[in-house]
């Protein structure tokens, strides 16, 4: 029982860090509609996040299967496929060039992770 209490607090400490990232993707998008940061400087910023971003999320799903918390490792389960998918199909990094075009999508799914960190 204590490693999964200990478990829970190290998920919730997490979720809380990755929730600030995903506030930080928005702010960051924001100030680019805003034309307050270039494309290119918004793809250098952010692009140094997202690999992490989702690392921690996997290594926070694979602790859940080894601990066998199997409700909040299936919870988790539709967004550790949902990333996998985007680095194998090579769309996880932002492209200055695409930025503008794909900028409503990039906003939708940064609120919608906003969304599933904060559950």
């Amino acid at each position: 029982m204590p490693g999964e209490a200990l478990l829970f607090l190290f998920s919730v400490i997490m979720a809380a860090l990755l929730l600030f990232l995903m506030v930080f993707f928005v702010i960051m998008f924001s100030d680019l509609e805003c034309d307050y940061i270039n494309p290119i400087d918004l793809c250098n910023k952010l692009n140094q996040f997202v690999l992490p971003e989702m690392g921690a999320h996997a290594f926070l799903f694979f602790m859940f299967l080894i601990n066998g918390s199997w409700f909040s490792m299936i919870l988790n389960l539709p967004l550790v496929a949902f990333n996998i998918r985007k680095v194998t199909s090579n769309h996880h990094m932002y492209d200055a060039t695409e930025i503008f075009r794909t900028l409503n999508v990039h906003k939708k799914e940064c609120f919608i992770k906003l969304a599933f960190y904060l559950c």
